[in-house]
């Protein structure tokens, strides 16, 4: 499609670099103004958001550098190529690691756990849309061959060299499959979160419905990976992510339960 926007000589703004940016900012808007209306400190909000996205961005690089380790020992020079910095890498990887952060920031700095994973809920979904365009407009994550009529064709002879991706063939737009998907996802989650849950409740049904949703659309995806079982990684990790967000939703179902009841 357009993997780069604007081009001076050898220096060139990249379409997915630009797209992320702005879903980060988007991203940090929604945030704070969830956490507005808490409220939480804006200050620490803010600087979690910072963390969590930089923790992303090594933990998306480590997950690709992990799945691919064959191929990247084989050629160790593509470890610090330009096609590997450009790469999206495993978004599961870099949500797990800015997980991590996240929680670690949170008891540091004294700020409720489950409200503030659901605060930031809405803005990883919306924020990943924008990443999702971003793939699309570089020509990454597409999808295998599709017969229907919404099927699109790479014709961009750039795409091919930064990402691989075949030209001139029909492919499922799996990028705006996601796309399409976060963005309602963050709409939903931006209403629950209005309706004051208990706590948890909507961080719950965010690794739920992606985890149940990030399984299916990796059958219509590309994968150079090797399958276990049948299975890509990332469907493997969906699975585990699943069981998780039902988990956290049982508790807190059980814990609101558990809540006096008025008389």
């Amino acid at each position: 499609m357009f993997p780069k926007i604007i081009e001076f000589g050898g220096f060139f703004l990249p379409a997915y670099g630009f797209l992320v940016a702005l879903g980060f900012l988007a991203g940090l808007w929604v945030v704070k103004r969830l956490a507005a209306t808490i409220p939480l400190d804006e200050e620490k909000i803010t600087n979690l958001v910072i963390y969590c996205a930089l923790a992303g961005l090594a933990g998306a690089k480590l997950f690709m550098f992990l799945f691919d380790w064959s191929a990247f020992i084989a050629h160790p020079s593509d470890f610090l190529s330009f096609s590997t910095l450009q790469a999206a890498g495993v978004y599961q990887g870099g949500f797990l690691l800015a997980l991590g952060v996240a929680i670690f920031y949170i008891r540091k700095h004294g700020l409720p756990l489950f409200t503030t994973l659901d605060i930031f809920a809405p803005g990883i979904a919306i924020g990943h849309a924008f990443g999702r365009i971003g793939c699309f407009a570089a020509g990454c994550c597409y999808g295998t061959e599709c017969d229907r009529p919404w099927a699109v064709r790479f014709t961009n002879i750039e795409a091919y060299k930064m990402t691989g991706v075949p030209l001139e063939i029909p492919l499922h737009p799996t990028q705006l499959y996601e796309a399409s998907f976060n963005l309602l996802l963050a709409g939903f989650l931006y209403w629950l979160f209005q309706k004051r849950p208990q706590p948890g409740l909507v961080f719950a049904a965010y690794l739920s419905l992606y985890s149940i949703f990030r399984f299916g659309v990796e059958f219509f995806r590309h994968h150079e990976q090797a399958l276990t079982a049948g299975l890509s990684n990332t469907q493997w990790i969906s699975l585990a992510t699943l069981a998780a967000g039902l988990i956290l939703g049982w508790r807190t179902s059980v814990a609101l339960g558990r809540l006096p009841r008025a008389s």
